[in-house]
This record gives C-alpha cells, structure tokens and sequence, in this order.
C-alpha cells in the first residue's frame, strides 16, 4: 500500500460510510475502512482520531464559520433570530444531499453516534451563547436563544433534507418561528 496518496481523506469518508451502511457502525473496524480506502490504519488515524470522527470531521470547522458569522451580525438585539438566521444561511450542500442524509441514517441508526451528536450540538450551543456575549447579549438570554435557535434548525434541517434540498431554509426557519411564537403565546404580567 502507498503511505499517502493524494485524496486519501476523501476515500477514507467514502469506504467508511459505506461500511457503516453495510454492517453498522460497531461491526465496522478502523482497519476495514483503510482497507477498503486502500490506505494503511496509520493514515487513517492521520486524518481522524477514530472512527466516529469521519461523520463528525466537519463539525469543528462549522462551528468556527458559524460563531464568526455570529460575531460579524451587525445587530444582535434578537439573539434567536441572529442564530436562526445564521443557521439558515449557512451553505450545508458541501458533501452534497445524498451524503447528508446517508450520513444521518448512519447516525441515527446508532446509540454511540446519537450520544456523539448530541456532544457536538452542545459544544455548537455553548460557543453561540459565548459569541453572544461576546456581542453584550446578556448570560442567560445567549444560552437560551443557542439552544431553542440549535432546536428550531434541527426541525428546519430535517424538513430541507427531506425535500431534497429543494425547499429554501429561510422560508424553512421562517415558518419554524412561526410555529414556535404560537407554542409559546405572550404571557400576562401578574399582580
């Protein structure tokens, strides 16, 4: 086998998803997918440090763009619009629809993966709030629009991939907001 050759990352993601659909997730081992990227297990742990990392590489560079993206918004006086927004906005097409949602059948078929996507939502969560306060949003109201912002996406997410990318995410996030303003009506002041 070459010890590196150019577009090892990229076959390396591709025998691993595959694997993952063949056999599951824990019936696949690190070796199988070098093997049948046609690398050696040392070059796969070049690129991941284990095997649940080839469906979560992307995760850290996404947060990176999105919190900048955060911190460039010119006006944050609405936090869970500012993250709505950003999410919306976001290009997620990269790997292409038919990877996302082999991708996502992969995760959600495993317990381990669920508990691994679970922690990169909440490591995306805590650094939205951080960037919020970052931009003098206070505490608790930046935790909170994080998290229901992250949850409103995740609805609005699932709907896009469904309809093969075809639906348009603002429009997506717009009617989540909608449904969101009329689960949580104003409430009265009391005494």
């Amino acid at each position: 086998m070459p010890r590196w050759e150019q577009g090892s990352e990229e076959r390396l993601r591709t025998a691993a998803l595959e694997l993952f659909e063949e056999r599951g997730f824990d019936d696949t081992s690190v070796v199988e997918i070098a093997d049948r990227a046609g690398v050696t297990t040392r070059t796969f742990f070049r690129y991941f440090p284990d095997k649940r990392e080839v469906l979560f590489a992307e995760s850290d560079r996404h947060r990176a763009a999105l919190v900048q993206q955060i911190l460039d918004t010119p006006d944050v006086t609405q936090p869970l619009r500012v993250i709505t927004s950003t999410l919306a906005g976001f290009d997620w097409t990269g790997p292409g629809m038919d990877l996302l949602r082999r991708r996502h059948a992969v995760i959600a078929a495993s317990p381990g993966l669920l508990e691994r996507d679970l922690i990169k939502r909440d490591d995306i969560a805590v650094a939205f709030a951080d960037a919020l306060q970052r931009r003098g949003v206070e505490a608790d109201a930046a935790r909170l629009a994080a998290r229901v912002g992250i949850q409103v996406f995740l609805t609005v997410y699932a709907q896009w991939v469904e309809s093969d990318g075809h639906a348009d995410p603002a429009a997506l996030t717009d009617a989540a907001m909608t449904l969101l303003a009329s689960l949580v009506p104003a409430t009265r002041a009391t005494g």
